[in-house]
């Protein structure tokens, strides 16, 4: 489909108030629900560079060896032929039957299908804050990508990118052409139903999965296959299950034990895989860690390593457990002196905290922003109560303590709904690229496409950028003189 403009003399006035009538209603939680569109919208979508899209592409590649690398290292901590506190780190307040889930035979080689970094434009490059494998966002993006299609202007991965992308990774997956798939939307996860719903839609639509979102409760199970009743219709055979929703809720989830007892017999593939050590933000935390330098290396090959190193802001585990007194905390200084004791860092005036604080993973605080601090906006009393929560969680809910970095201040267009007038303002940006696996889990030269980009442009006074009231949300396109 080409992207033709439905009227190419449109103002950039009319361009802004056709996309707040075009994106359809529902697919991004609002607080007010009589407000169709709660965020900023910008004209036309953010514009990046062609050099900076080939970067981006090129990073989906580089997350899937890293996924890769820290499957084998955990797999081999399990066993004992790698450091015993890789696993021990990974598998920090989960359950043990969540354990064994990862554990098993049949999940063992697995690793997320969709791959979607945070990824902060700075004065010095792209920086991955974090990752995420069971995205949100991904018919959002595909809902607003098409709305700017009809403005004439192509995003980076084009008109039905996402749709597209979803249905080729779940055709790889399944091997089969056209695959019947579910999307299992949990009640935790409720808030990602409507845009899922999109995406289903618009694979169906486009012939390149039979897709339908679901309750938990509404996939039959039989010792053969699982079966789903679309609204319409017979009860349809899957080939494929889609996990949209969190292990740490696995226990509220409906007939979660049938779901995994399918996957384990291989009577139908799920993704993503059931694997919460995959899921763990500490991981960046041990790529850093000096000790595991040399294994990492072996797994990715040195150009890759030195990418990611690149990519990966410094990362360390609150871990409160005494250091012997020869010992220091890897890699973490101030004022050029190592440090050996978390509390070294009470005393830290604002301006030397380029910290984050934030849950690593199995958690409801672990995603949306919820648990996250930036250390140099806190008095000296939350710095101080925010670390010890953070040393006092360990062993519950592991915490992390990132390096901060600072966004790229940049200029951004938007529509003013109160005057009616296009305005600008300065502002940080947050891109999250979605990469999809269209080869085989096991295969060495697997393919990974990017479906789309999402920007989010945050006030440039505002620490952390995330969807909101003050930000424009937008897909991304190339442009000459883009960043």
């Amino acid at each position: 489909m080409s992207c033709t403009a439905i009227d190419p003399n449109l103002t950039a006035q009319e361009q802004a108030h056709f996309l707040i009538d075009a994106i359809p209603p529902g697919l991004f939680r609002v607080e007010d629900e009589d407000q169709r569109i709660a965020w900023r919208v910008s004209p036309e979508p953010f514009a990046l560079s062609a050099e900076s899209v080939a970067k981006i592409e090129a990073i989906g590649t580089d997350l899937l060896a890293f996924y890769r690398a820290l499957n084998n290292l955990y797999n081999r901590s399990a066993r004992g032929t790698a450091p015993g506190f890789i696993a021990e780190y990974l598998d920090l307040g989960k359950p043990e039957h969540v354990v064994r889930l990862a554990r098993q035979n049949r999940f063992k080689q697995d690793v997320p299908l969709i791959m979607r970094p945070d990824l902060l434009l700075t004065d010095d490059g792209f920086v991955a804050s974090e990752l995420d494998s069971v995205p949100g966002g991904m018919g959002f993006l595909g809902a607003m990508t098409q709305a700017y299609c009809k403005l004439g202007i192509e995003s980076v991965g084009g008109v039905d990118g996402m749709p597209l992308q979803f249905g080729a990774m779940l055709a790889a997956l399944t091997g089969v052409e056209k695959p019947t798939v579910a999307v299992v939307v949990s009640d935790e996860s409720g808030d990602y139903r409507a845009e899922m719903r999109w995406l289903a839609d618009a694979a169906r639509r486009l012939s390149v999965a039979n897709a339908y979102v679901c309750e938990p409760q509404d996939v039959v199970f039989t010792e053969e296959a699982l079966y789903l009743r679309p609204a319409e219709g017979e009860d349809v055979r899957l080939d494929a299950l889609y996990r949209n929703f969190e292990l740490f809720d696995l226990m509220n989830v409906p007939k979660h034990e049938l779901m995994l007892y399918a996957a384990r017999h291989n009577r139908i593939k799920m993704t993503p895989p059931p694997k919460a050590d995959l899921e763990e933000k500490l991981s960046f935390a041990l790529f850093h860690h000096s000790a595991l330098e040399s294994l990492w290396r072996k797994e990715l090959g040195n150009e890759t390593y030195e990418r990611l190193l690149k990519l990966f802001p410094q990362t360390w585990v609150l871990d409160p457990r005494p250091l012997p007194p020869q010992a220091v905390i890897d890699g973490l200084r101030i004022g050029g002196r190592p440090v050996r004791d978390w509390r070294e860092l009470l005393d830290l005036g604002k301006s030397e905290r380029d910290y984050v604080v934030k849950p690593s993973g199995f958690s409801e605080l672990a995603w949306g922003s919820k648990g996250v601090k930036i250390a140099n906006d806190l008095t000296k009393d939350e710095w101080a109560a925010t670390l010890e929560n953070g040393l006092a969680s360990f062993e519950r809910t592991p915490y992390i303590l990132q390096r901060f970095h600072k966004g790229k201040r940049l200029r951004q267009m938007y529509l003013d709904r109160k005057t009616d007038e296009i305005r600008n303002y300065d502002g940080r940006v947050r891109l999250c690229p979605y990469y999809f696996v269209t080869g085989s889990q096991g295969a060495t030269q697997a393919e990974v496409r990017l479906g789309g980009i999402l920007a989010t442009v945050a006030p440039a006074d505002k620490r952390l950028i995330h969807g909101m009231t003050d930000a424009v949300m937008a897909s991304c396109f190339v442009k000459d003189g883009g960043y």
